[in-house]
């Protein structure tokens, strides 16, 4: 269209007026060509202009020219890394456009637009006072003169500003409203600020959810044509799929990125591209996958990203060059490379800052200086809590632990490594502590209401239940999971800046733990190499012990898993239950080997003692009761043993009982029959009273709540795991921000205590979401598990739970709660009576107690 409109203006005309149009048109252009082709062809449109333009008389209509002119040119500059240029331009086109503003040329549109580029240079530069001034000075001009858009763009400009200080929840919040304006206003702006997104979430450790953005926008981006925009966003595509460990498709989308980058002329963007592209080789050089990446090479791009104004990136790149030194050796060169590293600044990002301290860490391990290594990881974490401090939504909050999983494994190698006596031992168990399932160390802040987040996730639900349906009578589903994906990411995308998620506790040390033990015993488990160990905490010792190979405990853990689930259902014929059982058998004795043979745990050392087991990786989805060695002995599973003193501090509450039965259960699924008569006080929601709302009332505030259900374990997104009511699923991100959580809460639904282990191993779930929100006691299955068998269990558990004899089902129906808490004083621990309920039939029993038991 404007190559249209210069071949319609006359050429050889000496009227201001067309001279003043070609003008408008050539500036355009410049922008559209420096976008779509090469920065050459922008910039050769822009030069033209100019000299059109200063050809003008004097007057208000040559300064705004002049003013749109230095503004476009600044632009073009900017969007291909000149940023010293650009910023230089742009500061010398808005007093021009400033001083036409109040004359008949003047355009407070083209100003606002200058205000807002502007800032956004600054905001890449690490500028963050003068990049807000000019932000809200755009915010000021737009609402004055009713330009919407623009005021738009500058929220969402203001959420980069956000990112560059490390407020993630608020970056997020300012995104998600600019596209809320764009998707009406501009809808071809959508994809822009969907890449801005993503760089939020990878900021904290969100891989998945980055990626799932940015293969939203990236179709977008590519039918626009809009070469920068799309380069981009492949160049956060990559860095998505390498945190994600997809180290393939991470060296494609820098590829294709470096490529789109020389081609426009954008070298210092195809530096940053080449930076991605050597952070790939590098993760598989140190590996030991390839040998491509070089501490050379690292240094001549560092070098060249120096000589482009990038000292951030030129920082990284230095810090892969040292940890590619080391990797072959060369102390003496990292050294020198570490030197020229420079000191972080406020406003670093994190990883770069993680990085740092790796390099140092692994540097003073070269140099065999262990203590000088350890302090560098506690500085490391001090720092990466710190920005953890400030997440909003659980899952910011464990995503965040990503940033320090090199740090860790390093931290606790050395400590492993050198751990040789009990006081080895504890030290190692506070370097556990440190690194692990930070997560479950806050406590909750209430949530705020948002009638938008309860509108997505009513709208949810329906099409969930609908989705359900639709699969049981044949229909297609495909358009109902479309929706649901898109609501999923609505929903979490609210709950990460509605509030921050909670106030951090301290880390307790082992003499915390010891003390809290008591009589107790407490194994932690975990292996940051090859090697399985186990820190034993008893009788006021503690011992580490060595288990062998990690893999092969880890396999037998997950083929067990998989027998567990094939012996679940009810009916099952005889000759394959037979089988299963001994296949089943076979796993469970040779993992209790492994783990409390001749060479594993002594079980002198753990005696008769109540157990607290903090997992590790695959070990989160063993049913611990299974064990010969644990058959019968009371058994809490903590995600580190922070979390589980944190939950023996929760206070219980004195509120009612709660009893929910879910739909479509088959008649099998009998306890709640049994337990209205071991709780005959209690509230009881059957049938179309069981509805998500309801039961979430109920559920707050309450001292014990069972809840017989059908449940569905979401391993992608384990926040949307949930329960299904009378009127559709309950969703673990929906319990996880009650006001006042149940104390103890008993799941009889299928696989609800297992959990998606992320980075840092951080297990998340639907039961581990409650004990996060601040539950004391989770009761759930690990595995699949028969609606009959569920039931016996659960019925069991209860009657032992209250001290009630388990023979007896004619339960007095007039006994008051007043003698219900007292029996439950005079009754077993929680440990204890899912010990014995599930000793009945270790195998079609797989339930855990999550929490304190």
């Amino acid at each position: 269209m404007l190559q249209r409109a210069l071949h319609m203006l006359p050429v050889a005309s000496g009227s201001a007026e067309v001279v003043a149009v070609r003008a408008r048109v050539l500036l355009s252009l410049g922008w559209v060509q420096a976008e779509t082709s090469t920065l050459a062809d922008g910039l050769s449109h822009l030069g033209t202009a100019r000299d059109l333009i200063t050809g003008l008389p004097e007057g208000s209509d040559r300064l705004a020219l002049l003013g749109f002119a230095e503004q476009q040119h600044a632009l073009v500059l900017t969007r291909a890394g000149r940023t010293p240029e650009g910023i230089e331009l742009f500061s010398r086109a808005i007093p021009l456009l400033e001083k036409a503003l109040d004359s008949p040329a003047g355009d407070p549109e083209m100003l606002a637009r200058a205000f807002l580029n502007r800032g956004t240079t600054y905001t890449l530069v690490g500028r963050p006072g003068p990049a807000e001034e000019d932000l809200r000075r755009c915010i000021e001009l737009s609402t004055e003169h009713d330009l919407p858009i623009m005021k738009a763009k500058a929220i969402s400009t203001l959420g980069d500003q956000e990112l560059l200080l490390g407020d993630v929840p608020g970056a997020l919040a300012h995104f998600a409203e600019a596209v809320r304006l764009f998707r009406t206003l501009a809808p071809h702006l959508v994809a822009r600020t969907q890449v801005d997104q993503a760089r939020a979430l990878l900021t904290a450790g969100l891989a998945d959810e980055a990626a799932r953005l940015l293969d939203e926008a990236l179709p977008v981006l590519r039918a626009q044509r809009i070469s920068q925009d799309l380069a981009e966003a492949e160049i956060t595509r990559a860095a998505a799929a390498l945190l994600a460990g997809d180290r393939e498709l991470a060296k494609q989308s820098a590829g294709s990125a470096h490529r789109r980058f020389v081609r426009r002329g954008s070298m210092a963007w195809a530096e940053v591209a080449a930076l991605t592209k050597l952070r790939t080789e590098a993760v598989a050089t140190l590996a030991g996958l390839t040998t491509s990446a070089t501490s050379r090479k690292a240094t001549v791009l560092a070098e060249r990203l120096a000589a482009a104004g990038l000292t951030d990136e030129a920082a990284m790149a230095r810090m892969l060059g040292v940890r590619l030194a080391l990797r072959r050796g060369a102390v003496d060169v990292a050294e020198t490379l570490l030197s020229q590293v420079p000191v972080p600044g406020k406003i670093a990002p994190i990883d770069h800052r993680m990085m740092l301290r790796l390099c140092r860490a692994e540097l003073a391990v070269a140099r065999g200086q262990t203590r000088s290594a350890l302090a560098q990881a506690k500085s490391g974490f001090d720092e990466l809590g710190a920005a953890r401090d400030r997440m909003g939504g659980l899952d910011l909050v464990c995503g965040t632990a990503v940033h320090g999983l090199e740090l860790a494994r390093l931290a606790v190698g050395i400590v492993l490594d050198d751990a040789r006596t009990d006081a080895d031992a504890r030290r190692l168990l506070a370097w556990q502590e440190r690194t692990r399932a930070q997560v479950y160390r806050y406590e909750p802040m209430p949530a705020i209401d948002d009638p938008e987040l309860a509108s997505r996730v009513a709208e949810l639900r329906t099409v969930l239940r609908t989705m359900q349906h639709a699969r049981l009578e044949g229909r297609s589903v495909t358009q109902l999971e479309q929706r649901s994906v898109t609501l999923q990411r609505e929903v979490n995308r609210l709950g990460w800046y509605t509030s921050q998620w909670g106030k951090p506790r301290p880390v307790s040390s082992p003499e915390e733990v010891v003390e809290h033990l008591g009589d107790r015993a407490l194994i932690s488990f975990s292996g940051p190499e090859n090697e399985l160990a186990a820190v034993v905490v008893a009788g006021g010792r503690t011992k580490l012990v060595r288990l062998g190979a990690k893999h092969d405990v880890l396999e037998t853990a997950r083929q067990l898993h998989a027998d567990l689930d094939a012996l679940a259902p009810d009916e099952l014929i005889a000759q394959l239950v037979t089988a299963v059982s001994q296949s089943a058998r076979r796993r469970i004795q040779a993992l209790d080997d492994m783990l409390f043979g001749p060479n594993g745990i002594p079980a002198a050392l753990l005696g008769d003692r109540e157990l607290i087991v903090v997992p590790f990786g695959e070990l989160y989805s063993v049913p611990w009761e299974t064990l010969p060695s644990l058959r019968g002995r009371a058994v809490s599973v903590a995600p580190s043993a922070t979390a589980w003193v944190s939950a023996g501090e929760v206070p219980e509450n004195d509120g009612r009982v709660v009893l929910v039965r879910g739909p479509d259960l088959p008649a099998s699924a009998t306890e709640l029959d049994q337990l209205r008569e071991v709780y005959p006080g209690a509230v009881v929601l059957d049938g179309p009273l069981a509805t998500t709302d309801a039961v979430l009332t109920a559920m707050d505030g309450a001292k014990l709540v069972h809840i017989a259900a059908h449940g569905t374990h979401e391993s992608a997104n384990a926040m949307f795991s949930r329960l299904e009511l009378y009127d559709g699923g309950l969703l673990a991100h929906e319990v996880a921000r009650l006001r006042n959580p149940p104390t103890h809460i008993v799941l009889a639904a299928c696989e609800l205590a297992l959990s998606h282990i992320r980075p840092g191993d951080e297990p998340l779930g639907f039961a581990g979401a409650m004990l996060a929100s601040g539950s004391r006691t989770v009761v759930a299955a690990v595995n699949r598990v028969g609606h009959r068998s569920a039931a016996l269990t659960m019925t069991d558990y209860h009657r032992r739970l209250v001290n009630q004899p388990v023979a007896d089902l004619a339960a007095d129906l007039a006994e008051t709660m007043t003698d219900y808490h007292r029996r439950v004083a005079s009754g077993v621990s929680p440990a204890r009576a899912l010990a014995e309920a599930t000793a009945e039939d270790p195998l079609r029993r797989p339930f855990i107690l999550l929490g304190a038991g």
